[in-house]
Order: C-alpha cells, then structure tokens, then sequence
C-alpha cells in the first residue's frame, strides 16, 4: 500500500464523516466561483458547523473569518484545507496544536511532511481527495442513489 493509498482509506474516510461536527476551511474563499466557496456551502447545508480561515476575509459564509487556525476559539474536529502543498506542514502543526481530529487536503494538496507532522501529533491524515465528493459518495445523495461502490466506471450491465 503507497503512502497515499493509506491516506484515501475507505474505512478512514467514513468515520470522519460520520463523526465530525465541526470543519475549519483553510484557504475558504468568499469568491462564490472557487471550489472552496462551494465545499464550505455544501458542508453548511449537510449540517456541518463551517468556520473559515483566511486572513484576507472578515466573514465568508455567514460565519467569522479567522486569519490562523490558532485563532479558531471552538474544538475543531477537521481542518480542510485549499492551499499550496508547500503550506501544509505549518498548517499541520497548527492543526495539531489546536487538537484538531482530522487533517483533510483537498485535491492535489500533497505534502509528506505535512502529513508526518499531523500524523506524530495524533491527528489522522486523509489527503488528496475532495471532502464534498467523499461526502456525497458515503453519507449523500451518491449513497442513496445506489452509487456506493468505491468504484467508477463507464460499464453498463444488461438485462440479464
């Protein structure tokens, strides 16, 4: 098993989202066209308490902006982050000294360091996967559709 296919673990992946309340976004944009904007309202509408972390922003989303993780003033159960790889180890430090549950970077957010500092601290590491798509495919609308099977593809079963 690589490095990363340790940290896209099917079994990983669902307790976080099963367990988690509360989600600090770093790099949450209030630009309703960027990714982050549209992760952040859809955790909102999943019921997820959203806080976002950015120091250009002053409240994106309804809810205060933090400028650092250390700011947040609640326990955080995953930090999500849209950043730079190259920002993940400070991230990861500050998601550890905040006690945070769960590092989880988005799409092409890979950093191996980043990863050892979470993972030393006691935070579990899920990396390079989309929160809202992982979301939609165990707990939302792919799940109930029937479209849970850790799998995709073009094939198409007949009538047998």
């Amino acid at each position: 098993m690589t490095d990363l296919e340790r940290y896209q673990a099917p079994a990983a992946i669902q307790r976080v989202l099963h367990s988690a309340r509360t989600i600090a976004i770093v790099g949450l944009s209030g630009n309703e066209l960027r990714a982050s904007y549209f992760v952040g309202y859809y955790l909102k509408r999943h019921n997820y308490r959203v806080i976002p972390v950015n120091p250009r922003e002053t409240q994106i989303l309804g809810e205060t902006c933090y400028p650092s993780l250390l700011d947040v003033p609640v326990p955080v159960d995953v930090v999500n982050v849209f950043r730079a790889p190259d920002a993940l180890p400070g991230i990861a430090r500050d998601a550890v000294a905040i006690g945070a549950g769960t590092l989880w970077c988005q799409f092409g957010v890979i950093n191996e360091e980043g990863a050892r500092i979470a993972e030393e601290g006691g935070v579990k590491v899920i990396m390079d996967l989309c929160l809202k798509v992982e979301h939609a495919r165990y707990v939302g609308r792919m799940h109930w559709l029937g479209f849970n099977t850790q799998r995709i593809t073009s094939v198409r079963g007949g009538l047998q």
